[in-house]
């Protein structure tokens, strides 16, 4: 299986038809629970999802030599491809078949939200297909149109032709409780229809950039991908979509895509095709205990800036590299992979305060959310500029020797201070430190020079753990120097 994300309403996907009502009261149970009921209302609304891909036609050649793209044995170059080619060895690759004929890819499953044929199931399992078959309970098997598909939440909309069918409720992930039942229902190994059941194990599991996941003991197997988590009252509260595994099979951990987190795109998707999302333009990384005590914070949290993204809001705002953003338009930002989810779910050209901590004071910045663009790969580590002014290669009691940067390779990182690690020993190489590394700032203080950087270093408590600003290519990060042992 595989991992996943979400933005929007759940009314917009509800349309005409026969609804499957959730149960009228949820009352407490007593010993083990019978799902038979909830089972009976909800299986005729899950379906079957099969993939298949179309057959490439591979051009045969009767000889045994290689012949290049196009030619056959008229081309006037034909006879030297077979003098001075070997012929090849060993088991030659087959034919993948007839062009056109139907290859079987792979089985998922998904569940109904509008009498009109709508189908909800992940990315990962209609990703890629030629082809795609949606079978109901019944045997009915339509052939399924891609409404769209979103791989940073794996969440994807299909839609088949058909009319009064039957559809799940939508229910509210932010009731459920750990220890509640939740039943699943899907297609594991392609046996349709299949139903397990377990209990919430936890909530907002942090596994992706942008889904707080439902983690249950339910059994989840390869072919559930897509399919239904049900609450007691027989409604929709997550969509099955990862398992943890060492195997490839169910080790009694499974996770579920909130379900409103999945409708908000899904109905982005039925709207436009894609998925719109904010952004601010920034890298970040958790802030641990060891970085939050020595730089004055009283407790760890928030999203720390390992880069700003060149003119982009972030930049245009005045965030700088070593920020902690601890709250987003009001909200505290308790942990980094909170930041990802509040930006995407604001609407490009929204306007909110960033509060940050910086050099030991919390400051307010406004910024202007942007839209998502496609992600783009690091540049390569910074390496010692050719200008640099030489040092005397004396290492600190840290252990490093640094150089200072030229003016030129301050603009080509666009930072205004920092010195260049040249070589690292004892603490600092333990901390994590290596060459190529520029130190930007130490225990809140800037790195200005060569000299400046020393001068603060040899007045070190050496039995403290201390912080310093380390840039690593196009990220920095704060990395903790503790005592030699």
């Amino acid at each position: 299986m595989k991992r996943l994300l979400a933005t929007l309403s759940c009314a917009a996907l509800v349309g005409l038809g026969p609804v499957l009502a959730p149960a009228v009261a949820q009352t407490p149970i007593r010993g083990l629970p019978d799902f038979a009921d909830l089972v009976e209302r909800a299986g005729p609304a899950v379906v079957n999802i099969r993939i298949v891909e179309k057959a490439r036609a591979e051009r045969t050649n009767p000889h045994s030599f290689p012949l290049p793209e196009g030619m056959d044995e008229n081309d006037p170059f034909f006879e030297f491809f077979r003098r001075f080619f070997p012929p090849r060895q060993g088991p030659q690759p087959q034919p993948r078949g007839r062009g056109g004929d139907e290859v079987p890819k792979g089985v998922g499953s998904g569940f109904i939200v509008s009498a009109d044929g709508y189908v909800l199931t992940n990315h990962h399992v209609v990703d890629a297909a030629d082809v795609i078959y949606v079978t109901l309970t019944d045997r009915r098997e339509f052939r399924g149109k891609l409404v769209g598909s979103d791989r940073r939440t794996d969440i994807a909309v299909v839609k088949i032709d058909a009319a009064n069918l039957p559809r799940l409720p939508i229910g509210d992930p932010g009731k459920l409780r750990v220890g509640e039942w939740v039943v699943a229902i899907g297609s594991p190994f392609e046996l349709d229809n299949t139903v397990t059941a377990g209990i919430v194990s936890a909530k907002g599991r942090d596994t992706g950039d942008y889904l707080p996941f439902i983690q249950t003991d339910v059994a989840v197997n390869p072919g559930n991908s897509g399919g239904p988590l049900l609450n007691m009252a027989g409604e929709v509260v997550g969509i099955n979509s990862q398992i943890y595994s060492r195997t490839g099979g169910f080790m009694g951990i499974s996770f579920a895509i909130p379900i409103d987190e999945a409708m908000r795109v899904a109905d982005q998707l039925r709207g436009t095709g894609r998925v719109v999302r904010g952004r601010i333009g920034v890298g970040i990384a958790e802030v641990t205990k060891d970085v939050a005590g020595p730089l004055g914070l009283p407790r760890a949290g928030g999203a720390l800036v390992r880069s700003v993204d060149s003119n982009g809001p972030a930049e245009k705002a005045g965030i700088e590299v070593g920020d902690i953003i601890l709250r987003f338009a009001g909200k505290p930002i308790d942990r980094s992979s909170e930041l990802p989810r509040l930006v995407g779910n604001s609407a490009p050209g929204t306007k909110a305060i960033l509060q940050v901590w910086r050099k030991g004071a919390v400051r307010d910045l406004s910024i202007t959310v942007g839209e998502m663009e496609a992600d783009r790969t690091a540049s390569r580590a910074a390496t010692p500029s050719p200008g640099a002014k030489p040092q005397v290669p004396t290492a600190n009691q840290l252990g490093m020797i640094v150089s200072d940067l030229s003016e030129e390779r301050r603009s080509q990182l666009r930072i205004r201070t920092g010195v260049l690690v040249e070589s690292t020993d004892g603490t600092a190489a333990q901390a994590g430190i290596r060459q190529g590394d520029v130190i930007l700032a130490l225990d809140n203080q800037d790195v200005t020079s060569v000299k400046q950087f020393n001068e603060l270093v040899a007045k070190l408590d050496m039995r403290k753990t201390h912080v310093a600003l380390v840039r690593r290519g196009d990220s920095a990060a704060f990395v903790p120097i503790r005592p030699a042992r």
